[in-house]
């Protein structure tokens, strides 16, 4: 039996405009930042491993002035939900444990405070657990703050990396594309009711 359904955060409950927040405080696209600064820097910010001060100060050792500021106010601003996911994961309230599973440094307090307030039971992030997916001990550390067996839990991310490591944890996992499509899984899951009639429309 599902007993929750651990989500992927951004791109997949939430927009990520973490790529516009940073040009918008750098005047540099990401790509043009990676080729400059320590390519470790970000990951081991995700994973906990420096502050965000030490994250920032690895821009101005590369040469990369950045304003905080100004980043912050974009991130915010553009934080919206996907289409449909808001709808979804209310839902589920009641059905499953509604869990975040996410790649995300402590921003992810805001989040939870903030728009994902009162539709997730549990927020697990890599500045939590100090792994980052597709890192098995990332999925190892979901499954043991939830106290579940593998396949009493269903993943859903945005990456195929990210879903072949779940499924490799023993997760049934599903790519996500739309709502519509996730919708579809979850009824196939046995997590959400069939719509009555779905199955016979257009027929006869």
């Amino acid at each position: 039996m599902i007993r929750a359904v651990a989500f992927d955060v951004m791109d997949t409950l939430l927009t990520d405009p973490f790529r516009e927040a940073l040009h918008a405080a750098t005047g540099h696209t990401v790509d043009e930042i990676i080729a400059r600064r320590d390519p470790q820097v970000h990951p081991a910010f995700e994973r906990g491993e420096i502050d965000e001060h030490d994250y920032w100060r690895a821009f101005a050792a590369a040469g990369i002035v950045a304003d905080r500021e100004i980043f912050h106010r974009v991130r915010r601003q553009h934080t919206r939900w996907l289409p449909g996911m808001r709808t979804l994961l209310d839902e589920l309230d009641g059905q499953v444990v509604r869990v975040a599973a996410t790649n995300y440094p402590v921003w992810i307090e805001e989040l939870a405070t903030g728009p994902l307030a009162g539709r997730l039971e549990v927020v697990v992030a890599s500045c939590h657990v100090g792994a980052r997916k597709p890192d098995p001990g990332f999925y190892q550390a979901v499954l043991a703050r939830l106290g579940l067996a593998a396949e009493q839990v269903l993943f859903v991310d945005d990456r195929p990396a990210n879903v072949d490591g779940a499924a490799a944890a023993g997760m049934r996992a599903h790519r996500f594309a739309h709502v519509d499509g996730l919708r579809s899984w979850l009824v196939e899951q046995r997590v959400l009711p069939r719509v009555a009639g779905a199955d016979s429309a257009g027929s006869g």
